[in-house]
């Protein structure tokens, strides 16, 4: 793996992850997987020193899906493991502590769309266009968009997205609720983004995380379990250093400095 197709940089204290394969419009083959798995691995270590992370994309599409010229050279179990690898990274990445946006600057089609599906905030260009495609090409979703998509939007629209492999524009995903946002150039959509991470990194760190983990996993649950995960997550805080400081920012009546401790 000694071509880097995933590259990282920190900008301040957002990590900052970009599929590199514009010329097969950043479709995810074996190797560009295993390292976007090292990368978010990483990431979820980084957690005090990276608040947020966007993920973009070189070149015109944000990611085609499922490396196909490399598929149709696998066997069955050389497929299962490709299946089994894109699922466990995107399930981490979805794990991540630290809110996690798309940046969709252009085609996001099967493992693409679940990649986006898999961050917490979802932003496109206005050109976008967006589908879960896999039936066309006889298989299914099997990254988590028969199961996170319907859980966004509902079962009825999920099915009829999935079912027929439709692609739909980036206006049409915001008007379902797949997107957050919509942005009319390249440049805007970063800036969007860029200006989400900033607001996140005002906030305390650790009550982000677990705020975010409150939500996440009391989706899964009915609601007096869920109001019990939100008591463990909000006894987490009490001890935490950065509840203090704003107590200590709010008498001195000055902005908060938070550290993620």
């Amino acid at each position: 793996m000694s071509e880097r197709t995933v590259l990282f940089e920190k900008e301040d204290n957002v990590g900052l992850i970009t599929l590199n394969r514009p010329a097969e419009l950043n479709a995810l083959d074996y190797p560009t997987l295993c390292q976007l798995g090292e990368i978010i691995a990483q990431i979820g270590l980084a957690y005090k020193e990276i608040r947020s992370v966007v993920i973009r994309a070189a070149g015109r599409a944000f990611c085609a899906g499922a490396d196909l010229k490399e598929r149709r050279t696998l066997n069955e179990q050389q497929v299962r493991r490709n299946v089994n690898k894109i699922r466990e990274v995107f399930d981490a990445l979805a794990r991540l502590p630290q809110p996690t946006i798309a940046a969709i600057n252009g085609y996001a089609f099967g493992g693409g769309f679940e990649l986006a599906l898999a961050c917490d905030f979802r932003y496109a260009w206005a050109g976008a266009t967006l589908g879960l495609t896999e039936v066309s090409l006889g298989i299914i979703p099997g990254a988590g968009g028969t199961q996170r998509l319907p859980r966004l939007i509902g079962p009825a629209l999920a099915k009829e997205l999935i079912l027929t492999g439709r692609r739909i524009s980036a206006t049409e995903a915001q008007r379902l609720g797949i997107l957050n946002g919509v942005a009319e150039t390249v440049e805007q959509l970063d800036e969007r983004c860029r200006q989400l991470c900033s607001e996140l990194s005002n906030n305390a760190p650790l009550a982000v995380y677990q705020a975010k983990d409150a939500i996440d996993r009391g989706l899964n649950v009915d609601l007096m379990s869920g109001m019990e995960i939100e008591a463990k997550a909000y006894e987490a805080i009490i001890p935490t250093k950065d509840r203090i400081e704003a107590l200590e920012a709010f008498r001195a009546k000055r902005k908060p400095i938070f550290r993620g401790e």
